[in-house]
C-alpha cells in the first residue's frame, strides 16, 4: 500500500494567467504550494504552469480555489515524479 502522505498531488490550470492567480490565492492563504511547469506525463505539450501539492494541502487548496473560482482542469492528480 502506498503511503499517501508521500504522495505528490498536481492541479493543472487551463492558462498562466489562472495559475498565477491561484498562486496569489494560496500564498494568501499560507497553503504551501510550488508552481512547475506541467509535467511530460499530463500534457505532451508541456506548456503551462502546474501547482504541487502534498496530501495535506491539496483539500484545503482546492477548497479554497473553487471558492475563489480559479479555473483548474486536473484536480490533484498523483505523479510518479516531479
Amino acid at each position: 500500500m502506498i503511503n499517501d502522505a508521500n504522495q505528490i498531488y498536481i492541479v493543472t490550470f487551463p492558462s498562466v494567467w489562472h495559475a498565477f492567480r491561484a498562486e496569489k490565492i494560496l500564498k494568501s492563504a499560507a497553503i504551501p504550494f510550488t508552481l512547475i511547469p506541467v509535467p511530460r506525463e499530463l500534457s505532451s505539450s508541456c506548456q503551462g504552469l502546474a501547482a504541487k501539492l502534498d496530501s495535506a494541502t491539496l483539500a484545503p487548496a482546492l477548497l479554497l480555489l473553487d471558492e475563489q473560482k480559479v479555473q483548474m482542469e486536473k484536480r490533484g492528480v498523483i505523479v510518479n515524479r516531479v
